[in-house]
Parts: C-alpha cells; sequence; structure tokens
C-alpha cells in the first residue's frame, strides 16, 4: 500500500492540469521508473513543476489497477498474496508523493501549489477507493480472522494488524450509504487542510515586519540587521528592513530589540498574521475544519475527533493525555506566576514605569537571565556556525554514541542549492542511507522545523532511507557566517534525532518501517537526541570560535547549562497551552456545529488554568499549522508526553555511563531501530525497566526537587 506520509500527515487529491496523455506524448516521466541515482534519490535535475500532475494522475491509474488485481486475485488470500502485495503495490506513487511532498513544503511556487490543491482532494479520493473496497477488505478481514492459524512472524502478524485496524478505521465495516458520506467527508477535509495551509504560509508572508528606519530594530546585532536589508530587498523594498515571522508566536528578534513600540508590533503582527479579514485569514476554514472531522468521527462511531485519532497512540485515549497535561500545567503554573514576579521586578527596577505584556517576556528575562547567570546570547552566537554545529556537533554525537560516519557530496541533486547532501554511514562502513539539510529561511517554506524521507526504508521492496531535515534559520548575508542561536543547535539536533529514527529503520514492510510509529512516540528519539547538545564532551567537540577557532569557555558553558533551566514555567506553559487549546477543538463534538473561533480559543486557554495573559500559547488557533494541516489534529500533546519518555530514557543513560557506544547501541536495538513493530508500551518498558514517570521530565524543567 502506498503511504503518504508527511510529519504524520497526508497529502491528500480532482481534475487535471495536465493528462497522463500529454505526459506520454511529451516523454518519459523522472517519476515512471525507479530513480537511478544512489540510494533511489529522486532526480531533481531532470523533475520540473510540470512533471508532478502528470505523475500523480499516471501514479493513481497504476496503483488502483495493481490493488484491483489483488482484490480480484482468485486464489484464498495470503500473507503474501495480499498483505505483502499491498506493500509492493504504489510505488511509482510513493515516488512522486514523496518527492513533492518535500518541495512543496519547503520550496513551493505558483504552480506546485496548484497541483496540491488539485490532487489533496483526488488522493483522498484514491486512498478511499482502497480502503473501501469490499472485495479487498473482504481478504484482509480473512486474515485476521484466522491469523493465529498463518504461521506469521512477529513483525507479519503486527502488519496484518496495522492494516485490519486501517481498514476499520477508514470505514471498511461501514454501509454503503456511509461510506458515500464518508468519501464526500474525506474530500472535503483534504481540500480545507491544503486550503489552511496555503492561506497561512501567505498570510506569514504578507506579516512580516517591515521598517523604514533603521534605529527601530536597536538591539539587534549587525548580522541580523544586515540580513533584514537582505530580505526586505528580495522583495524590492531597497532602503528598508524586513524581519519574516517565524511560526511560532512569540519571535525571537524580540530578546534583542529595545525599542518597545517596535517589539509590540511585531508580537501584534505574529499575533494576528492570519486574522485579517482578508483572503489569508484562517478563520472560516477552522471553523468548517473542525465540524466536518467532527462529523466523520461521529460516522465513524466515535464521540470526537480526538477519540477517533488516539486509537493507535501510546495514550491510547483523549482522557489519558489530558490529564497528563493537567498533572503538568499544576506543576507549572507557580513557576509562570513567580517568573513574571521576577520580570516585573526587573522592569520597576529598570525604571520603565510599565506592566509586564507578552511583548515584553522575551526581553526583560533577557536581561534577568543576564543578571543571574551573566549570559548575553550574542556572546554564544559566535561559538555556534551552523556547518560546523552540524559536522562536529551532530553527526560527532552521532559516531560516538553509534558509530556513524558522514561524507559530504555534490553528485546528488537538490531542489534549491541552499540544501547539503551526505551519505550515512554505518558502524561497519557499509552505507546506511542518505541525508539532504535544507536549514535556511525563505518566503516560500513553511515554518518551523521538520524531517521526512524521500525513500522509505525496507528489504521488501530492497531500499535504504532517504532522509531529508528542514530548518528555518536566518540566512546570513554574503560573506557572512552562519550563527545560530542555541535554540537552533537544539532544533538540529532535534531533527536529526528523526533522522537517526529513520536511518536505523530495519524493518520487511514499509508499514511499520522507521518513523511510521504513532505521533505519541515518533517524538521521543527527536527530543531524545536534543541532551546531547549540551554534553560536556559533544559541546567541547563542536562549540568553537568560528573566528579564531577557540573552545568555548568552560566558564561561558557552565553558563549555558545553569542558565538552560532558566524560564521554564514560560518554555513549559506555552507548549502545554497549546496543547490542550489542540486537544478542545477536537474533543467538539458534532451536535457542537460551527465554533466562533476567537471566543471558543478564549475560553479554552482559560479552561487551562494556565498563566494566559503573560503567557501566551506557543500556537494560536489561526496559525497553529500542526493540528490543522500537518497531521497533528488531537495530538499536539504528544510533543509533551514523549518529552516524558526521553527524559525517563535519559536518566537512564545517565545512570548507566552517559554518552557510550554500548548504551548507543542498546537504545538503536530496543528503540530506534525497531519502527511499530511492537506495542509501544512494551517496547519502553523493555528499555526503562518500567512504566514511564513524569518526575524526571518535571526535574529537567527544574519544577521538582532532583531525585538523583
Amino acid at each position: 500500500m502506498a503511504h503518504f506520509h508527511l510529519g504524520g500527515a497526508l497529502l491528500l487529491a480532482a481534475s487535471a492540469l495536465i493528462t497522463p496523455q500529454a505526459m506520454a506524448a511529451s516523454g518519459a516521466n523522472p517519476f515512471a521508473e525507479a530513480s537511478t541515482l544512489p540510494f533511489q534519490a529522486p532526480p531533481f535535475d531532470r523533475i520540473s513543476d510540470a512533471d508532478y500532475q502528470p505523475a500523480f494522475e499516471k501514479a493513481m491509474d497504476q496503483h488502483l489497477a495493481e490493488v484491483r488485481a489483488i482484490a480480484d486475485n482468485p486464489a484464498p488470500p495470503t500473507f503474501d498474496n495480499t498483505i505483502a502485495a499491498l506493500e509492493r503495490s504504489g510505488r511509482m506513487l510513493d515516488r512522486v508523493n514523496l518527492a513533492f511532498l518535500g518541495v512543496v513544503q519547503a520550496n513551493t511556487d505558483d504552480t506546485l501549489d496548484k497541483v496540491q490543491e488539485i490532487e489533496a482532494p483526488r488522493l483522498s479520493q484514491h486512498q478511499d477507493a482502497i480502503n473501501l473496497d469490499p472485495r479487498l477488505f473482504a481478504r484482509v478481514k480473512a486474515l485476521w480472522d484466522h491469523r493465529s492459524g498463518l504461521g506469521l512472524t512477529p513483525e507479519q502478524a503486527q502488519v496484518l494488524k496495522i492494516y485490519y485496524d486501517s481498514f476499520v478505521h477508514a470505514g471498511a465495516l461501514l454501509s454503503p450509504g456511509d461510506q458515500s458520506v464518508l468519501k464526500a467527508l474525506n474530500t472535503q477535509i483534504a481540500s480545507l487542510e491544503t486550503s489552511y495551509q496555503q492561506k497561512l504560509l501567505a498570510a506569514a508572508k504578507a506579516g512580516a515586519l517591515v521598517v523604514s528606519n533603521k534605529a527601530q530594530l536597536a538591539g539587534l546585532a549587525e548580522g541580523r540587521i544586515a540580513a533584514a536589508a537582505q530580505d526586505a530587498k528580495a522583495r524590492g523594498l531597497d532602503g528598508q528592513w524586513l524581519l519574516p515571522l517565524q511560526n511560532t508566536t512569540q519571535q525571537p528578534s524580540l530578546e534583542d530589540m529595545t525599542d518597545r513600540a517596535t517589539r509590540q508590533v511585531l508580537f501584534q503582527r505574529s499575533w494576528t498574521r492570519a486574522e485579517q479579514g482578508d483572503a489569508h485569514d484562517t478563520r472560516a476554514v477552522i471553523q468548517q475544519l473542525a465540524l466536518l472531522r467532527a462529523q466523520k468521527a461521529q460516522l465513524l462511531g466515535f464521540p470526537n475527533w480526538a477519540a477517533y485519532t488516539l486509537y493507535d497512540q501510546m495514550a491510547q485515549a483523549p482522557q489519558v493525555a489530558t490529564d497528563f497535561m493537567r498533572q503538568l500545567a499544576a506543576a507549572t503554573l507557580p513557576e509562570q506566576k513567580r517568573e513574571a514576579a521576577e520580570l516585573q521586578a526587573q522592569i520597576d527596577k529598570d525604571g520603565d514605569r510599565i506592566a509586564l505584556q507578552p511583548w515584553d517576556w522575551e526581553y526583560y528575562a533577557a536581561q534577568v537571565r543576564q543578571a543571574k547567570y551573566n549570559l548575553d546570547q550574542n556572546e554564544v552566537k559566535p561559538y555556534f556556525e551552523l556547518h560546523t554545529v552540524l559536522e562536529q556537533g551532530v553527526f560527532y554525537a552521532a559516531n560516538q554514541l553509534y558509530g556513524l560516519t558522514f561524507k559530504r557530496r555534490n553528485d546528488i541533486p537538490v531542489y534549491h542549492p541552499d540544501v547539503m547532501v551526505y551519505t550515512v554511514y554505518d558502524k561497519d562502513g557499509s552505507e546506511l542511507g542518505l541525508m539532504y539539510f535544507d536549514y535556511f529561511k525563505r518566503d516560500n517554506k513553511n515554518g518551523g522545523a521538520w524531517m521526512s524521507n524521500f525513500v522509505n526504508q525496507s528489504s521488501l521492496l530492497g531500499t535504504k532511507p532517504v532522509i531529508y531535515n528542514v530548518g528555518n534559520f536566518p540566512k546570513p548575508a554574503a560573506g557572512q557566517p552562519a550563527l545560530v542561536s542555541a535554540d537552533d543547535v537544539t532544533t538540529m539536533f532535534h531533527e536529526f534525532g528523526h533522522a537517526l529514527h529513520g536511518l536505523f529503520a530495519a524493518q520487511v514492510y514499509p508499514a511499520d518501517s522507521g518513523t511510521n510509529t504513532a505521533r505519541d512516540w515518533v517524538e521521543f528519539p527527536s527530543q531524545f537526541n536534543e541532551h546531547w547538545a549540551l554534553d560536556p564532551q559533544v559541546l567541547a567537540h563542536y562549540a568553537r570560535d568560528y573566528r579564531n577557532g577557540a573552545p568555548i569557555p568552560a566558564a561561558l558553558v557552565e553558563k549555558i547549562k545553569k542558565a538552560a533551566k532558566f524560564d521554564q514555567g514560560y518554555a513549559l506553559g506555552e507548549v502545554i497551552a497549546a496543547a490542550m487549546l489542540d486537544m478542545e477543538w477536537h474533543a467538539l463534538p458534532a451536535s457542537a456545529g460551527k465554533r466562533d473561533v476567537d471566543a471558543f480559543e478564549a475560553a479554552a486557554l482559560a479552561k487551562t488554568g494556565l498563566d494566559i495573559a503573560d503567557v501566551p500559547p506557543r500556537y494560536r488557533s489561526s496559525y497553529f499549522l500542526h493540528i490543522w494541516s500537518n497531521g497533528y489534529s488531537a495530538g499536539y500533546y504528544a510533543y509533551l508526553w514523549t518529552q516524558m519518555l526521553e527524559h525517563d530514557a535519559y536518566h537512564w543513560f545517565m545512570d548507566h555511563g552517559g554518552l557510550t557506544r554500548e548504551n548507543g547501541q542498546r537504545f538503536r536495538d530496543m528503540i530506534l531501530s525497531k519502527g511499530h513493530t511492537q506495542d509501544y508500551g512494551a517496547m519502553f518498558r523493555a528499555f526503562y525497566g518500567k512504566d514511564p514517570d513524569v518526575g524526571p521530565m518535571l526535574e529537567e524543567h527544574g519544577l521538582a526537587p532532583s531525585a538523583r
């Protein structure tokens, strides 16, 4: 079966811009056959925008023909002629879909946006044609009903379960009439998710802060101001400065800007980016999308979308996730209040005679951090040059833990000149996979950072992983070093943790391979990998002054470590608030109807019990891309849940010698290489020795006393 993945999301598809016949007349489509490049990497030097549309059309036709042959097979169903056959089907569709998803999110244009708009509902219809084929489901159900006598391997038994559950979850047991209703809902939902993504990208671009007086940017480093001038010039705004919006509520520049009025404008442009009442306003889409999701859940026998979504997650039920978040919120609120009072005291000390507002938090928190720890982020940045962080930090940690080595290569075509490519070699020197890195922000790139695959691992298909990491770090002006913040360094380690999960995939079947896991499991390896960014051995290896190669001073390292737990009520609270907002939206029953977005959000945030006035959520409904388009609906809690898992795992590492090859191999063998071959709870208990415990997470955030 073809797997349409993007960080857990579906790029799901109506009429054609270019017909398959036109494609045939114009020559072979680059997606028609497997790529001849190393690792079957996409031949971006031969792929044009015009290739995607006809490739989708032809690939879906091919895939349906393959699936119908499986469904119509006169032979009795077996695992090989049904499940394995489905796993072997849809190869062309995987090729075009995986390449398209990578490019449309990181380097889109009007043509690609149009292709996505057309193909998303069509792909949804295509998937429904498979999931709701009664002949095909009858074969799968026959295998499921007699599974104990089939002599399946453990992985085969798991893949059969995944298939059966996914068919049922997709509506295979519904009546024909209800299936018709479901198909219509799926098409509408897919179209709305695409519309939301495109509106938000345009809103973020339009929401950028543009100033004509350089003095308004006082406090920003000269390199950042030069980049702002370069960004403005790229938009034809000569003589001005432009600060593009990051996808989160808070903006990095708020920490350094000394002009309060500019801080307020920047915050408000971020806060209301998709609420301008124009063509980019996302609220009408959200209203309809939330309602349709609730209606789909009801049709399938669930009380709400959250219950429908969590059926295959580690938490399993919305109440489990909600109770977990409430436990965190209760521990976080006192710290938020203490931090807000501390910042107000700093404001009063400075004689500014103002009341703390959200656009002030980052700025005054930096002052308090400086007073407490004498840590200036601009003092830190010269030690964090992006390429050095990657090759001497991220890669070094992977070498020390897992024995991996990396080689930069320039013979693999890329979709943008900023993209870097490396071959990844395993501990025995064999080729493990291929890695792409696309780190710099562009106006045509979605916000945030992510990992996904251009090629998925499967020994059944004879494929090794081809993986990419994407970021949104400010691109330096020409001739300037690519200096990144400590948070950016953490992001690099985080996304590479996802990459390791994909690189170490060792499954026979695509269905349970690599990162093809539950949302509240898939963030576990990535967040765990963040710990090595500040590991003394790793930090000493990459944190060197780009100007002279001098190692980062021990005193500065100590400051960084102490400051890492500073402002944790804020850092944790903004994520909890966003996650609870997500769960509130998706706990709505279909009977709730359309809800006023602003009123619903205000009420949902008030229910969290957190200090929302001072600590706004990391994302508001109107720009919460994760939950409305990127597959994290009713799942943003996963970032918190997997923090619990990764802090438990890190404590286990520290109790057993820390950064060692032995520990790395154990983590690889028991977690990173398992994909979804086992129950998540059982996998975690086998590694950790018991069920997850929230204690180490609260301890690491400074919200509970250390038990170590």
